[in-house]
């Protein structure tokens, strides 16, 4: 409600790149794991925040015509980050332990921690680098309307944006659709790595950090960049509504590799590779369908950027719930029956999906000449 969506984006960055500091500072304290779970808590609070301001910068500063042209460089954007966090720096890492500080053993300790204090160190630096660049690039994205004067005017607004959310017609369907379109991804995406890096006697593939950072890395950072990127063309053209299953089709139904995978335990890098590339691409190519539909079907009204932030919250509540349970229930199941049971919550998703509700027309799509070759 206050000043612009970009003061709030540049101050959520600085203090994620002093959080990532500070973490590599406490790391060399005594008894530093308490204070990284206190410190990973705020960061995870600020970085929620600068996701809600960052979006609000894209939402309203285009328009729908612009956004779904653009949306497959937003969602590439949006995926760059997990996959160089859990392939470049889980690789890093790896090099880090077994090269500088020389020392191959499997267990965690003090050479481990000083390859950690170094990447935390990196994504601090880069983090307010970036909100440099920021500062000098990013549009301020539209203001508030009516900014309160007191806390008690800003209480009513507060109040008032979830009244009108759940006036919106058919809003269940569109929660049931942010809360459940990507359940299976939520399942996957932290048990995904253990099942790469854990030995055959667990019934993983037994990768090394520095393997799992260049499948990761290197084969899946490729595959999502060029999803994303055919995925927001495809969509440009064609529209939303008539792609939508499509696109959720293309986020579910690939994850049945980790399944081939966890069944048949391949050796080969190449083999493993594919599986990840095949998941990835279709991965970035579905998942534009989820942030358009947010932006054009469930944003639009008197407070675009905050319902756009329900969404995306409902969105992160999916992936918060799957993550806590996640470990617990492979641990029960072994990963055939694990990856068994992610493709059986994608029923859910396939029904949010077919019965997502279209209120508001979509512009017209571009035509192919309008769009840029890179886009």
């Amino acid at each position: 409600m206050y000043r612009t969506k970009k003061f709030f984006v540049l101050c959520a960055q600085v203090m994620v790149g002093l959080g990532f500091i500070g973490i590599a500072l406490a790391m060399a304290m005594p008894g530093y794991m308490a204070i990284l779970m206190g410190l990973f808590w705020i960061m995870s609070f600020i970085g929620a925040t600068q996701d809600i301001a960052s979006d609000g910068v894209y939402v309203t500063s285009l328009s729908g015509r612009a956004q779904s042209l653009y949306c497959g460089i937003q969602s590439l954007s949006w995926n760059i980050g997990p996959i160089v966090a859990s392939g470049g720096m889980v690789y890093l890492s790896g090099y880090l332990h077994t090269h500088v500080f020389h020392h191959d053993a499997g267990h965690f300790g003090p050479e481990w921690i000083q390859s950690w204090r170094i990447i935390f160190f990196i994504v601090g630096g880069v983090t307010l680098l970036m909100a440099l660049w920021h500062r000098s690039v990013m549009p301020d994205g539209a203001k508030a309307e009516n900014t309160p004067t007191s806390v008690a005017a800003a209480g009513r607004i507060l109040l008032d944006s979830f009244v009108t959310f759940f006036q919106k017609p058919g809003v269940w369907r569109m929660v049931a659709f942010a809360f459940l379109f990507r359940v299976s991804i939520g399942f996957l995406e932290k048990i995904g790595p253990f099942f790469m890096v854990d030995p055959a006697s667990k019934g993983g593939l037994g990768l090394s950090n520095e393997l799992l950072g260049i499948v990761y890395g290197t084969y899946g950072l490729a595959a999502v960049l060029l999803g994303s990127l055919l995925g927001g063309i495809f969509v440009a053209r064609r529209g939303l509504k008539s792609t939508l299953f499509i696109l959720c089709c293309a986020v579910n139904i690939p994850n049945v590799t980790f399944l081939v995978m966890s069944i048949y335990l391949p050796t080969s890098l190449y083999a493993i590779g594919a599986g990840v590339v095949v998941e990835k691409f279709f991965f970035g190519f579905g998942s534009v369908g989820f942030m358009i539909y947010l932006m054009q079907q469930l944003a639009p009204g008197k407070y675009t950027t905050t319902h756009y932030a329900f969404g995306t919250g409902l969105m992160g509540l999916c992936m918060a719930v799957t993550g806590v349970i996640s470990g617990h229930l492979q641990e029960m199941l072994g990963y055939v029956n694990y990856f068994v049971f992610v493709m059986v919550v994608t029923i859910p998703s396939f029904l949010a999906c077919w019965f997502a509700p279209f209120h508001h027309a979509e512009e017209a799509a571009p035509a192919p000449q309008d769009i840029p070759a890179v886009a």
